[in-house]
């Protein structure tokens, strides 16, 4: 198991793991359960949610590139990060900074254009960079350019598949076994991300502090102006540099795995991607700085909401039981990991019609109150197991965030692109920080012409 499993976390599961509402595996460095039943997985993540911080495990993979952000802190301090940052992702701050994610939507659709006819394109390169690109210029009001893009992609791939295998040895009781020259390579990697970004946020942070701010109008000006209720002290440079390294690799890698696993989906399933193209040339407007616009698009919202069912990018979140508890007759024990996975539950068998199909109507159904054919009506599953952005006071920050990002961006693919599967090539979900295909996705890129409907 130790060597088999460190890959990717998606190797450790097997057929009945869709099936159990509770499993456990006991390893020489940790107790592990994984818990499926959605009144747990409330009980877990919302209802008693300071009984279960974030793994202390996760923190140490994680701290050498997002620092001590609100993705790896807990307690009192977490409570003070989400505070201060939540002014910038309220509702009218994302409407505000939509014409940015336009123009990076249409230099996507420009790179798109320069591809041979037919040809095979990496689709997940292509999805990191817009998603990066999106993310720079939202809140750094900086544009990305490939050379960067693809220099930010291989950095935290690099990071990626290090993590497991860099904490594995914890779960084994073998902390000393952590190879060194692995660690060094995770640690070159993530500064290598993190010197980008100081380097863009450094400028605006002293001219803040002397009062020379000037109005960007982006995510970072909201950062540097926000100020504590109690003490009335702002985020210190290095806390900023924490957050913003969260926000841009934890925003555009999330956002860039389920795009690129929504084009994988469409790919393989015509009808749905042509009529996704109909809805995008009726009511997208791909000049309009209106985000109001993005209301009419249903069937680009439900796609999207698809792909994160059946590829959420957070396969796994990890908790630790702070105390001594039972939960299904199983005594948890204090420091043990409690795992909830998204994977398995919004694949799970018992609480969704249909599991492993690719679906987006159903999220209709539920609006309409429709039942499924399975134990629960659609309405159910999606209230009850329905959690790609998590749940509860750590629901991810984000989420408004992505949903419009992603709307924009497959309408503005539907409206001139199609895309058709490369013959012999299937993509590998991969299970490490986020889920990737550990092959790529290579899809056959055809732009539309006229009205083709091919």
């Amino acid at each position: 198991m130790f060597f088999s499993k460190r890959r990717s976390w998606l190797d450790a599961l097997y057929a009945r793991s869709y099936h159990m509402k509770m499993g456990e595996v006991h390893l020489p460095g940790v107790d592990l359960y994984m818990v499926n039943e959605p009144s747990l997985v409330r009980r877990v993540m919302v209802e008693e949610a300071a009984a279960f911080p974030k793994h202390e495990m996760l923190g140490d993979a994680l701290r050498p590139l997002l620092g001590d952000s609100i993705f790896t802190t807990n307690g009192e301090v977490w409570r003070r990060q989400r505070a201060l940052m939540d002014p910038s992702f309220e509702a009218a701050r994302i409407r505000h900074v939509f014409g940015r994610m336009r123009e990076a939507s249409e230099a996507m659709a420009a790179r798109l254009r320069q591809v041979p006819e037919g040809a095979e394109h990496d689709v997940e390169i292509e999805m990191t960079h817009v998603a990066a690109d999106i993310i720079l210029r939202t809140i750094l009001s900086q544009p990305l350019d490939s050379a960067a893009a693809r220099q930010i992609f291989e950095a935290f791939a690099r990071y990626q598949s290090l993590a497991p295998r860099l904490m594995m040895p914890a779960f084994f009781g073998l902390r000393w076994l952590q190879p060194w020259w692995q660690i060094g390579r995770s640690r070159r990697a993530a500064a290598e991300i993190r010197s980008l970004l100081a380097t863009l946020i450094r400028p605006r942070f002293d001219a803040a502090r002397a009062g020379n701010a000037t109005e960007e109008g982006d995510i970072l000006a909201t950062l540097l102006r926000v100020r504590d209720e109690h003490s009335g002290a702002g985020f210190e440079f290095d806390e900023l540099v924490d957050q913003v390294a969260m926000l841009f690799l934890a925003g555009h890698e999330t956002s860039a795995s389920a795009l690129s696993w929504a084009l994988h989906l469409l790919a393989h399933a015509p009808d749905v991607q042509q009529r996704l193209h109909d809805e995008a040339a009726q009511v997208f407007d791909p000049a309009s700085d209106d985000p109001g616009a993005m209301k009419d698009l249903v069937l680009a919202r439900n796609v999207f909401r698809e792909a994160l069912r059946l590829f959420p990018p957070v396969g796994f979140l990890a908790r630790q039981s702070a105390q001594d508890c039972t939960m299904r007759d199983k005594r948890v024990s204090r420091g043990a990991s409690v795992v909830i996975s998204p994977w398995l539950i919004q694949r799970h068998r018992a609480l969704w019609a249909r599991p492993d199909e690719f679906d987006p109507d159903r999220y209709d159904d539920a609006a309409k109150g429709a039942p499924g054919d399975d134990a629960l009506p659609v309405r159910e599953s999606l209230r009850r197991a329905y959690l790609p952005f998590g749940m509860g006071p750590r629901v991810c920050i984000g989420a408004a965030f992505a949903q419009q990002e992603a709307s924009l961006i497959l309408a503005t693919l539907a409206r001139e692109f199609r895309f058709e599967p490369v013959a012999g090539h299937v993509p590998e979900p991969v299970g490490r920080l986020t889920i990737r295909a550990g092959n790529g996705i290579r899809l056959r890129v055809h732009q539309r012409r006229g009205g083709e409907r091919r």
